[in-house]
């Protein structure tokens, strides 16, 4: 004669192992089936940016540039070049930042792309892109 515990225990673990499966193949199934929906969306967005590569190619003036003067000139911020132009200067921070307006902390964070300057610092910067080493000396001169 069989052990009632041992029989109701085998029957509750063949149920549970039953009800679990069919929920578990569910989720399967869900899961899927937005892998699917994921991977269409990412062959759709790879499609939409190869679309307006294209289309800004040909038609250059269409995209706004990130940043401007007042003036309306364009400028661009790279950190590497802003260090370049500084010791090509020959100047150190404190007085590059002198030039500019701003301080020595300024131009380190900068160049080490922990923040960026404003609008009319840029300006400035592209200034200084026009002169040589004996010009900012003078200017400096000038400040102190």
């Amino acid at each position: 004669m069989p052990n009632i515990g041992a029989v109701l225990r085998d029957e509750i673990t063949r149920l549970s192992r039953k009800e679990s499966r069919r929920q578990i193949n569910s989720t399967k199934r869900m899961s899927a089936l937005h892998r699917r929906d994921i991977a269409l969306l990412k062959r759709q967005i790879t499609q939409l940016e190869r679309q307006v590569k294209a289309l800004s190619r040909r038609s250059p003036g269409a995209l706004p540039a990130p940043e401007s003067s007042a003036a309306g000139t364009k400028f661009r911020f790279v950190a590497k070049g802003l260090r370049s132009q500084r010791t090509r200067l020959g100047l150190s921070a404190a007085d590059f930042g002198k030039l500019i307006g701003v301080s020595a902390q300024s131009v380190y964070n900068w160049e080490s792309e922990k923040a960026r300057p404003r609008a009319s610092q840029i300006a400035k910067v592209a200034q200084l892109r026009m002169i040589g080493k004996r010009q900012a000396a003078a200017q400096l001169r000038k400040l102190r």
